[in-house]
């Protein structure tokens, strides 16, 4: 079965979380889709990567959510949601997702 890339998953929970957050009102919805995301990601990147990768990988998708945050009051919120996207998904491609699986 193809491997969908943890660049795809963790841009999905954030982008996606944010956006049923917004669209349904519901911050709990957008909170359990960016959760879930990052539960499938993070399999993949023990998985693929080893502990110490993900780890780290998981510790930066929390930091980008969370750091949208502040980052929204000076940018915008999607601008921030969408850096923040940008920085994770990226980073997972570097780490994870550009090398052969273990």
């Amino acid at each position: 079965m193809a491997r969908i890339p943890t660049s795809a998953v963790t841009a999905g929970g954030l982008v996606g979380g944010y956006a049923v957050a917004r669209w349904t009102r519901k911050r709990p919805l957008g909170g359990a889709v960016l959760a879930a995301a990052g539960a499938v990601a993070a399999r993949e990147w023990q998985r693929h990567a080893g502990g110490a990768a993900a780890a780290a990988l998981g510790g930066l998708y929390v930091a980008g959510f969370a750091g949208s945050h502040p980052l929204a009051k000076k940018i915008g919120a999607w601008p921030a949601v969408l850096t923040a996207t940008a920085v994770v998904a990226g980073t997972a491609w570097a780490v994870s997702d550009r090398r052969p699986a273990k």
